[in-house]
């Protein structure tokens, strides 16, 4: 690739400017994070329309290799931070710990307060029941990456109103220094949209997506005992998710564990409001 456009090639144009602006990124002229040039300098540097480059930044955007941010223009998009968090029973921490990161925690307040009705459903308590309420905010790289709101009842472990959880592992605590071993739990993906708040604290721009996580963990004994509603910056973040397929052997399923579904089950707003 010379860097222009072949106006006698059978490749359509667009495609050839997303190669163009690809090789860019991969030989490092432009590196994530920077802002690329404007649809007119565009439009003028390799001689093509509007629609041309229009068509060939939204490709782009698809792909993952730039950010177009409305009002702001068009960035090389930051590489996005890789999550177990749903098929593994580990906190954010500990997960991004695991993969080489050193998360940063930023705790907005850490209180006691009655729950609420959806509070109380998820961790199967009444209404108006203490809980400790943690709302948190993680950085990886000194950026901020996910909005965390925990939810845990007050008799599981009373001494947690009291503990620092800047930049220590909730489930650590829980499991060696109070006993409380997190053994399963249930986990909910959706994608919303950033409200003037949660823009603010995660440094994007209200409407901007979001990964929202909600989580109900059970101890050993089958009680639920947390409860977390993660908002995940839809730009940086990724699940992985490790896929099983069953194999029948003389016509029998061979077990894979004890919940294991393979298959997605749609949500009604009921269930997960």
């Amino acid at each position: 690739m010379n860097g222009t456009i072949n106006f006698e090639s059978h490749i359509p144009y667009y495609i050839q400017l997303m190669d163009i602006l690809k090789e860019k990124v991969q030989q490092k002229n432009w590196l994530p994070g920077d802002q690329i040039p404007g649809e007119q300098d565009l439009c003028e540097l390799y001689k093509v329309s509007r629609t041309v480059v229009r068509q060939a930044l939204r490709e782009l955007e698809l792909e993952g290799v730039v950010n177009r941010r409305k009002g702001k223009g068009t960035f090389i998009s930051l590489p996005k931070i890789n999550e177990g968090l749903v098929q593994k029973l580990t906190g954010f921490y500990q997960d991004m710990v695991e993969r080489g990161f050193k998360p940063v925690t930023k705790v907005l307040h850490q209180t006691v307060i009655p729950s609420n009705e959806k509070v109380a459903r998820f961790l199967s308590i009444k209404p108006g029941e203490k809980v400790i309420d943690i709302q948190r905010l993680r950085f990886i790289n000194e950026e901020p990456i996910q909005l965390v709101t925990t939810y845990i009842p007050f008799e599981v472990c009373p001494a947690l109103a009291n503990v620092d959880l800047t930049n220590r592992s909730l489930y650590e605590y829980l499991e060696k220094e109070r006993g409380v071993f997190i053994a399963k739990g249930r986990r909910y993906i959706e994608a919303v949209l950033a409200n003037e708040t949660e823009a603010a604290l995660l440094g994007i721009d209200r409407g901007d997506p979001l990964l929202m996580l909600d989580s109900i963990s059970f101890s050993e004994n089958g009680l639920p005992v947390e409860y977390y509603h993660a908002l995940h910056r839809g730009d940086r973040t990724r699940f992985e998710v490790e896929l099983l397929r069953l194999r029948e052997t003389d016509s029998k399923t061979v077990e894979l564990g004890p919940n294991f579904s393979g298959a997605p089950k749609i949500l009604s707003k009921d269930e997960v409001s």
